[in-house]
């Protein structure tokens, strides 16, 4: 490039040399310009192809950023017009960066037509009210000295709107630490621009300006900016050209004044303590979370400085890198509010807020109290209001928050407003009804909604004076919220504060037969009978007691139900458990004989025939424990004494001490505590063990009570029936020892076989009586004056053809009565085989 530039014959030549080239190979150029031609126009239809596809997805889904984006920069080569259109329509919904409006500004500024500067100049205005940006303000105050003919001609005008500017630029970023300078270095250049002209007659004028001069410099060396020392050098050079001796290479404070020099040491010390924060929000091999952290700590450094001025400037450098932060929003707003409080710069703050980050319901609330407390009117928080609830939040309590938060301001505004200012309190009812409207379907039976509701009745009493519209409030809660007991008991305490007795006594009388959660419909009951005591007749007590006292006794058997389900279902689990396991150690058994020689096989057999016998009582006692759930209190003793000997500490205790008693039927709120005073007036207490469920650990009703001797015993049976916190204990002597013998009396020597099976043939379970019947009938021996059936079906794999010298099941005896000798003699294998041939 640089030998074409420098040599024009060569640039001929080759001029020369393409010519000849076209004139020889026509059909290779028409053939590239076509080419061309193509790869254009394919060009285009694909831009418009984007364009369409753009403008759908921005039509289905406006706020799509990223569609905004590029979508305008694919405009930014076509119309101006609908260029324009898309920037605004952009920015109506969100923030632009710095870098789009100095793009957006440079677009316009390029028409070059001087009527179009205003509205270039209200593009930059925009721009600089939204984020903190050095280069977009440099371009700004460049723009403005370029393009406006009044400072263009240093007219008087032009030279006051020109430094209003820079004053204006100053304020907004001249604290920045690491690009402030470049705002002061335009200031002064723009001073000294205006110092040239001006001739040497006239002193007095060259003196004012030079004297302004110098005070910008004063001010530019008292901030701590990154590159002070070279201020230091560029003002000491200027003062030598005004006349002065000074060491113009020096970076030292001699030769000037002992107050610029004292103001400018301390901004280096301040810079030197800020330095190394600089540095790390500066870095770009950082991550965002980093940096973010890194400009957190800065922040905090700043705040305990004290100076709001720099900690304000922080912030904005911090939302410009981090625009959609909402920690850094909260962090910022929170700062004002406790600083300033109140000013057009907190408000201008929110509403940027709630702009960069609409997602977020507690900005909007404080935006409005914001706009409360700068005694904004009624249609720019109407508006701000109205704006607030086309946002998305992210939980329903945040636009909970947000009405309320109107409904505050409506009311503070009402109380204390006069003459004109007057509000209509129909405007706090609407904004209740569109509360109402909005989050009732969402927050049914929900705290937030009561709260709603309950704000919205007391404003129509104090404020409505009006008793009927809110009875209607409580009438409308209830008919979405009928099953929520703090609902009514709400409406109830209404009433009573107003010393409406009657519409108390009507409202008890419409839920207290309502099906609440937990313990509500208890509490209903009682709460209505303490109404009747403290405010009602003897009559309305005895009215409420006949009413209330068969809907406890419902209540109490209902939950009695309800505990005796969950008992016999843990029971259930429990002793199905126990025949699985019992169960599957036979499997294991039999399959290792299965798998052992026929030898030692039937040597195993012989030897583990009594264990057997020993199993087939253990799943006899399983079945009397299950036939004995009918009886509550029965089987609630079983299972926890088998709870009890699970543990090896409880075992012993249990089956040594005689003088216990067994507690049922207990609230499950019961603690020691309250057995102790229970059992106070008998004495004698030694331990108290509450049983509790292995599953969840909460009380499962039932305790063991051990007393020092058989009196206290006697005497803690006879409390039998009496109430501990609501329920009617049931007390029994526990002897598990007795009950053992019981259990086991089936198997004892010597006992008759018709008591055994009295006692066992109608407890035995379906599942237990089919699985050991078989073995039961083959090793048990016969009653002789119970009648079997003659028809008898042999079940389980363990039931094989009796041996010769035992009698077949089914076998009866002659009708004498008497064995014949053909009875007693042995049969043959031949004769075995033929029998069983027969049948």
């Amino acid at each position: 490039m640089e030998e074409f530039e420098k040599s024009p014959v060569s640039v001929g030549e080759d001029t020369e040399m393409d010519e000849s080239n076209t004139v020889e190979n026509p059909k290779t150029s028409r053939k590239s310009s076509s080419d061309s031609e193509s790869s254009d126009s394919e060009d285009e239809a694909n831009q418009k192809e984007q364009l369409l596809t753009l403008e759908y997805e921005l039509s289905t889904n406006p706020s799509n950023y990223d569609s905004h984006v590029q979508y305008i920069k694919l405009l930014r080569s076509g119309e101006i017009e609908k260029l324009r259109e898309a920037r605004e329509n952009m920015n109506t919904l969100f923030p632009l960066s710095p870098e789009m409006w100095i793009e957006w500004a440079k677009d316009e500024a390029s028409l070059s037509n001087d009527s179009n500067f205003e509205s270039v100049e209200k593009l930059y205005e925009r721009g600089i009210s939204e984020y903190l940006s050095i280069p977009l303000w440099c371009e700004y105050l460049n723009y403005v000295q370029e393009h406006d003919p009044k400072v263009r001609d240093c007219s008087a005008d032009g030279i006051s709107k020109a430094r209003n500017l820079f004053e204006r630029a100053v304020t907004a970023a001249a604290l920045h630490v690491s690009q402030g300078s470049l705002i002061w270095d335009a200031y002064t250049q723009f001073e000294q621009a205006i110092l040239l002209p001006i001739d040497q007659s006239h002193i007095q004028a060259k003196e004012k300006q030079v004297q302004r001069i110098r005070s910008v410099f004063h001010r530019y060396l008292s901030i701590p900016l990154a590159n002070l020392k070279s201020t230091l050098l560029a003002y000491k050079a200027w003062e030598v050209e005004q006349g002065n001796s000074l060491d113009a290479e020096s970076d030292d404070v001699s030769g000037i004044s002992s107050h610029v020099a004292s103001a400018y040491q301390k901004a280096e010390e301040m810079y030197k303590a800020r330095a190394h924060l600089e540095e790390q929000i500066s870095r770009q091999d950082a991550s965002e979370s980093e940096r973010f952290q890194h400009y957190m700590s800065y922040l905090d450094f700043e705040k305990s400085s004290g100076d709001p001025a720099r900690v304000q400037i922080l912030y904005e450098r911090a939302i410009t890198d981090f625009p959609v932060s909402t920690d850094l929003w909260l962090h910022y707003t929170r700062y004002l509010d406790k600083t300033l409080k109140a000013g057009s710069v907190v408000k201008d703050v929110y509403s940027r807020a709630t702009r960069s980050c609409p997602w977020v319901g507690e900005l909007w609330v404080r935006y409005l109290l914001c706009l409360e407390r700068g005694l904004a009117s009624e249609k720019d928080i109407s508006a701000a209001f109205e704006k607030s609830l086309k946002c998305t939040f992210s939980t329903l309590e945040e636009y909970l928050d947000l009405f309320l938060t109107r409904v505050d301001g409506l009311r503070r505004r009402i109380s204390s407003a006069s003459g004109d200012d007057v509000l209509n309190y129909s405007m706090i009812r609407e904004s209740f009804q569109q509360a109402a409207d909005y989050l009732s379907p969402h927050m049914k039976n929900t705290g937030g909604l009561l709260r709603l509701h309950a704000y919205w009745a007391h404003l129509e009493l104090k404020l409505g004076n009006d008793l009927n519209a809110a009875r209607g409030v409580w009438e409308n809660l209830l008919k979405s919220c009928g099953s929520m007991l703090e609902a009514w008991q709400s409406y109830i305490a209404m009433e009573i504060e107003l010393d409406h007795i009657n519409e108390a006594r009507a409202i008890y009388k419409r839920c207290y037969s309502k099906r609440f959660s937990g313990t509500g419909s208890e509490d209903i009951c009682h709460s209505w009978l303490r109404f009747e005591r403290e405010f009602g007749t003897l009559e309305d007590l005895n009215h409420a007691e006949q009413k209330v006292t068969p809907r406890l006794e419902e209540l109490q058997l209902f939950r009695l139900q309800q505990e005796s389900k969950c008992l016999t279902g843990a029971t259930d689990q429990r002793v199905q458990t126990l025949k699985n396991t019992a169960r599957e150690k036979r499997k294991s058994s039999s399959s290792a004989i299965d798998n052992q020689s026929p030898p030692k096989q039937q040597k195993y057999t012989s030897q583990n025939k009594k264990p057997h016998a020993k199993e087939n009582t253990q799943g006899l006692n399983l079945a009397e424990v299950n036939d004995g759930e009918e009886k509550k209190g029965k089987v609630e003793e079983q299972v926890n004494e088998k709870q009890m000997k699970d543990s090896k500490p409880a075992k012993s205790r249990l089956y040594t001490d005689q003088c216990t008693a067994f507690v049922s039927n207990m609230n499950i709120t019961t603690k020691d505590e309250d057995l102790h005073q229970f059992f106070s007036d008998v004495g004698g207490v030694t331990a108290i063990r509450i049983l509790l469920d292995k599953f969840t650990g909460k009380s499962r009703g039932l305790a063991y009570v051990d007393f020092e001797d058989d009196e206290h015993l006697a005497a803690a049976v006879a409390k039998n029936k009496q109430m501990l916190l609501g329920k009617k204990l049931s007390i029994a002597r526990s002897n598990p020892n007795q009950r053992k013998r019981e259990s086991f009396s089936s198997t004892a020597p010597g006992e008759d076989a018709s008591n055994q099976s009295g006692r066992h043939g109608s407890s035995v379970s379906k599942e237990s009586g089919e699985n050991s019947q078989g073995s039961r009938a083959s090793r048990a021996p016969q009653s002789t004056g119970r009648k079997r059936d003659e028809h008898i079906q042999l079940k389980g794999k363990n039931t094989f053809a009796v041996p010769r010298n035992v009698k077949a099941l089914g076998w009866t005896a002659n009708k004498a009565g008497t064995r014949t000798e053909e009875d007693e003699k042995p049969k043959s294998n031949d004769e075995f085989r033929k029998m069983f041939m027969k049948s």
